[in-house]
Order: C-alpha cells, then sequence, then structure tokens
C-alpha cells in the first residue's frame, strides 16, 4: 500500500512540475499576434488547455518511462 501512495505522489508532482516547465515554455510565444480582437479570455483558455495537455503527456512519458525502467530488473 505505502509504494502505490509513493507511486501517486510522484506522479502528481511529476504532473504539476510539468505542467509549470510548459507554461513557462508557452510564455515565450507571441500569442498576441494570432488573437482575435476582444477575445483575450478565450486565448488564456485556449493557453491554459494546451499547457495542461503538452505537459500531461510530457509528464506521461517521463513516468513510463520512470517505472519501466524500475521494472526492468524483472526480467531476470
Amino acid at each position: 500500500m505505502v509504494g502505490i501512495g509513493v507511486q501517486s505522489l510522484i506522479s502528481i508532482l511529476s504532473h504539476l512540475l510539468f505542467i509549470s516547465i510548459t507554461w513557462w515554455a508557452l510564455q515565450a510565444i507571441h500569442y498576441e499576434k494570432w488573437m482575435k480582437p476582444n477575445r483575450v479570455v478565450q486565448m488564456r483558455l485556449l493557453l491554459i488547455l494546451v499547457t495542461i495537455a503538452i505537459g500531461s503527456a510530457v509528464s506521461n512519458f517521463f513516468l513510463d518511462y520512470l517505472f519501466l525502467s524500475q521494472r526492468l530488473p524483472m526480467m531476470w
């Protein structure tokens, strides 16, 4: 049971970390060029959704790699 709790904590922290890194990285894009006038809220919502999607995908890749590499010794 403790192992499941630790994996859950690692997963939560990983998701938050990679979503934060993605948000920071996306701030370098000048998205104002693509924005229609008076659509600031919609653009911010889109940016948040894109951040969550990219951050979660990267986090899932990292977690899969981490957990699968921990199972490699079980091959022998």
